[in-house]
């Protein structure tokens, strides 16, 4: 069971300091990092601080791609870059030292041409083979067609693979026109996904449960911030608490999350012991500043609180 995952918009994420956000004056940076970023990419970082290897395919465009590129070489992650005609975009996020307030400024994505498309399409299902885990992770690049991720899973709808499918909005509600093995929409994202603005604790459990019991998903893991979060499957619903820690930063730790999940899936874990990997992989990083993700050993500190 190899593990592939995807990520159609990533970005060269960038992070810095300021004492002080002051307007209209000019102010000065510190502690400034890159990290590589993007869902998918995340997923296959988290994954190798787990020992797990995985195939992490991603668009590539210009001076930012190539410096991802690099980075994530750098972490030993194992890629597969489909190079773009236009530049991988940059995200940027500021910590103000004085309040420890973080700021996130998220870049809109790269156009993706047509035949970009085509040949990510023919990418994954060259690596894609029987009852493999591939994760379509992340949003959707400037323009590019809503129904995209359910174009792949259609597909591979021979290959019995088992799709996570991590993303939101017209492209999550399209991508479940298939059945997928696993989503984690967060709190936001499933009374969305309902049709509503907000969820009841009752109507969250309920509506998961029917997505369910429709065949639509295996698994619904539903990130609850602060609360932990749930996963409803055949079995029912099961939840995770967390104890109450410092949040430095909330930067890929949904991310994070689903990279815990499919460490379960992929050792085997039962549906308890799944939930809480993926708790404690996004709890570790929700601990890291910026744009850093967890490390191995915050992640093993986590998994020990957890009851």
């Amino acid at each position: 069971m190899n593990i592939i995952t995807l990520t159609v918009n990533p970005a060269l994420d960038k992070s810095a300091k300021i004492d002080g956000l002051v307007a209209e004056q000019k102010l000065k940076c510190h502690s400034i990092k890159y990290q590589a970023g993007g869902g998918g990419i995340n997923i296959s970082r988290i994954l190798t601080r787990l020992n797990i290897d995985s195939d992490c395919v991603f668009t590539s465009g210009g001076d930012y791609g190539n410096y991802l590129e690099k980075l994530l070489l750098e972490e030993k992650v194992h890629i597969t870059a489909i190079a773009t005609e236009e530049n991988t975009r940059e995200n940027f996020s500021i910590i103000d030292t004085k309040t420890n307030l973080q700021y996130r400024f998220g870049m809109p994505g790269s156009k993706i041409s047509t035949s970009e498309l085509d040949l990510i399409i023919a990418e994954i299902n060259k690596k894609v083979k029987e009852h493999d885990i591939l994760a379509l992770s992340g949003s959707l690049g400037e323009g590019m067609p809503v129904d995209f991720y359910s174009k792949i899973i259609k597909s591979l709808d021979n290959k019995r693979v088992k799709i996570i499918l991590d993303t939101s909005g017209p492209a999550l509600v399209n991508g479940l026109e298939q059945p997928v093995y696993l989503i984690k929409p967060n709190q936001k994202e499933l009374a969305l996904l309902a049709g509503k603005e907000v969820l009841t604790d009752k109507e969250q459990e309920e509506f998961a449960m029917q997505l369910v019991t429709s065949g639509s998903v295996k698994y619904v893991a539903v990130s609850l911030g602060a609360k932990g979060a749930f996963l409803a499957s055949k079995e029912g619903v099961i939840y995770q608490s967390i104890p109450t820690v410092e949040v430095k930063s909330t930067i890929g730790a949904g991310d994070s999350m689903v990279a815990g999940l499919i460490f379960g899936i992929k050792q085997g874990y039962a549906a308890d012991k799944m939930l809480k990997y993926g708790v404690a992989c996004g709890m570790a990083t929700t601990m890291s500043e910026s744009t850093n993700l967890a490390s191995a050993s915050a992640i093993k500190s986590v998994l020990q609180s957890l009851k």
